[in-house]
């Protein structure tokens, strides 16, 4: 009898052996399947992007797919597929550094965004609630407002922690191991191994890689995502409050002492679990005044019964960078029609607001407004050039010829002039509107009151 029973557990463990080698082997076929690689061509052209190594642009994607797709996917299927090198290109961040990106070519892309659709799906149900970076259905904003709750719930002692350079420090031992975990094909983690082992070209030169995920592909934020998800899991567990928005996270608490502790045994974790660095200097301790996140800043409500509650307000660094742009579109000695500088601003300006619009701003916009009018109508002036075309525009804007031609000859400065009655009444905020001007005020009240 014993005999028959083990022989019955043999059978059974070979016949689920099979079906699991089944279901490895059809990973890769989903990630190659005519449907998957389709969704990912489009996705690629619709993201467009840079050239990588190759010079080759998206636009030259379909003629190269069409010649050699039967071989990159016998190559694929058989494991001796090579990502070629990454184009390394360093863009400057707002502290004045620079970010290294790494850019694949069109060709890894495809593969690469193949691999994000079929991937996604099987790690999106292991992340955790608290988690809202390049995750579908969660932003940025959501992230904002639960650390808001947290803060307005009396957890004003905040463990704000740095990654130090993350992207280039994830271990792709333990990343793989984690991979493996749900996804048991050898083929596609050998693939993903391959993306992960990608030499990248700096300055001419290629560099190894043993460590570390390239920003710039679309793996990376889905690979950041699994590293980290440890880290959540073991927030959720301890019972903290925190939110993660990619490589940045925050725990809240309420006593400093627990915010020592906790930040400690953390530092401890991310070192020994998961070997991340952290960066010292940026890391600490914060109250809700001294914290931001994601370029937003938290100030308390000064109202009657409103003790020991916070507001959203715009980081002033976010601020700097808005008046940057707006200084280089309204700037009088670019070539540009009015036009042209009305459409580029609108653009910037909805972009910002959109992304601010959470935030206690109707005093600062106010002020921005009035700044912003005031140099276009010093391009304005600029335009008119010579002072009997500026007595003219300005007689046809219903100022007296005495006046107007006083005014033609002033040798008051642009700034001066802008700032004068003598524009403030003729170039008004009505006239700019018909010229498609859209104040920030009036933007940000429109989303806000609906």
């Amino acid at each position: 009898m014993q005999a028959d029973a083990y022989g019955c557990l043999r059978v059974c463990f070979k016949l689920i052996a099979k079906r699991n080698t089944v279901k490895k082997e059809r990973m890769i076929a989903r990630i190659l399947s005519k449907v998957n690689m389709a969704r990912a061509y489009n996705q690629v052209v619709k993201n467009k992007g840079a050239a990588g190594m190759d010079g080759r642009s998206v636009d030259d994607l379909l003629p190269y797919l069409r010649e050699h797709w039967a071989s990159i996917k016998h190559q694929v299927e058989t494991g001796s597929y090579q990502s070629a090198p990454i184009l390394g290109v360093e863009i400057p961040k707002s502290n004045g550094k620079t970010r290294l990106l790494g850019i694949p070519t069109v060709g890894d892309r495809v593969l690469q965004q193949a691999l994000h659709q079929q991937l996604s799906p099987i790690f999106e149900r292991d992340f955790q609630r608290h988690s809202y970076g390049f995750r579908p259905n969660r932003n940025a904003h959501q992230a904002v407002t639960q650390a808001l709750e947290n803060i307005n719930d009396g957890y004003h002692d905040i463990v704000d922690i740095d990654l130090k350079s993350f992207f280039d420090e994830v271990s792709h031992e333990l990343l793989l191991t984690l991979i493996y975990r749900r996804v048991k094909c050898p083929r596609t983690l050998k693939l993903i191994r391959t993306f992960l082992r990608a030499p990248i070209c700096i300055n001419g030169k290629l560099v190894r890689r043993r460590k570390g995920v390239p920003q710039g592909s679309p793996l990376s934020p889905l690979l950041s995502n699994i590293v980290l998800n440890e880290l959540d899991k073991e927030l959720e567990r301890r019972g903290h409050r925190y939110v993660r928005y990619a490589d940045d996270f925050s725990i809240y608490l309420r006593s400093k002492t627990a915010a020592r502790r906790v930040g400690n045994s953390i530092y401890l974790f991310l070192r020994d679990k998961l070997r991340l660095p952290i960066n010292r200097e940026k890391s600490g301790i914060r109250r809700p005044s001294k914290f931001y996140m994601l370029d937003y800043g938290f100030v308390p409500v000064f109202r009657k019964g409103s003790k020991g509650k916070y507001q959203l307000v715009v980081d002033r660094s976010a601020l700097r960078r808005l008046k940057a742009k707006i200084k280089l579109i309204t700037r009088k000695t670019i070539p540009a029609s009015f036009d042209e500088r009305i459409a580029k601003l609108n653009l910037v300006m909805k972009g910002w607001i959109n992304y601010f619009r959470l935030a206690n701003m109707y005093g600062k916009l106010q002020e921005i407004d009035v700044w912003i009018r005031r140099r276009l109508r010093r391009c304005i002036w600029h335009d008119w050039k010579k002072p009997n075309r500026k007595m003219k525009n300005l007689m046809r804007l219903g100022i007296p010829p005495d006046m107007a031609y006083a005014w033609s000859r002033t040798r008051m400065g642009g700034w001066a002039v802008a700032c004068s009655p003598i524009l403030g009444t003729t170039i008004t905020l009505e006239r700019l509107g018909r010229r498609g001007y859209i104040p920030m005020l009036s933007y940000y009240l429109k989303l806000t009151r609906g």
